[in-house]
């Protein structure tokens, strides 16, 4: 059983969608107890850092997911639900995020190193750069396109935990891992086949659903 964690800011309907066409089974909970024996979860996550991070505190999860990840309980953090996994945000001054995954998230500048404006948010598809295809997340999972919405980005010296990463002007931290942990910036369950698959790898090799 995957607990899908609801704080109120993630897409919970197009995550829940996309593990019922792998039939996968799931259960969403807005507090910590509700959803405390599931083999799995995922952290989805839409809106800006600060708002996100009070709101995981008043629904109880952020000692909750901490707990799980020491127990080894496989998380999957999605978008905003990625970026919650990290030290810190600048996004509406400094935030303080759940620390699990070193690293801050910054805005993306809007200008390239030869002083061209590009377009912020970061929207559309782009393809990934694999750098571990050796892990089980990414079983048969490729170069493919993805679909990006996000307007900060994560910045991190710890090339260890980077899966994939993609090029929108600079090299954006696409999937990233360690043990148990695992994380992508773009929407799997808007991505197509490539994005399903790391679902179903998540929940069928990681979960073993």
């Amino acid at each position: 059983m995957i607990g899908i964690i609801d704080y109120g800011m993630g897409n919970l309907f197009s995550v829940s969608k996309a593990l019922e066409r792998l039939d996968v089974p799931y259960k969403v909970g807005d507090r910590p107890e509700k959803i405390s024996e599931c083999d799995g979860y995922i952290l989805p996550g839409v809106g800006a850092f600060p708002d996100a991070m009070k709101a995981l505190g008043d629904h109880g999860f952020i000692p909750f997911i901490k707990e799980k990840v020491n127990e080894g309980v496989p998380i999957y953090g999605i978008c905003l639900g990625m970026q919650l996994l990290f030290e810190s945000s600048e996004e509406g001054g400094q935030t303080e995020g759940l620390g699990l995954f070193p690293g801050t998230i910054v805005k993306f500048p809007g200008v390239d190193e030869n002083g061209s404006s590009y377009k912020v948010p970061h929207m559309g598809w782009n393809r990934l750069n694999i750098h571990q295809p050796d892990k089980g997340l990414l079983n048969e999972v490729g170069e493919d396109f993805v679909y990006f919405v996000h307007s900060f980005v994560v910045q991190t010296d710890h090339r260890e935990i980077l899966y994939a990463t993609s090029d929108y002007h600079l090299e954006v931290p696409a999937i990233i891992g360690r043990g148990n942990l695992v994380a992508s910036q773009f929407h799997p369950e808007k991505s197509g086949e490539p994005g399903m698959r790391l679902l179903e790898n998540f929940c069928k090799v990681m979960v073993k659903q």
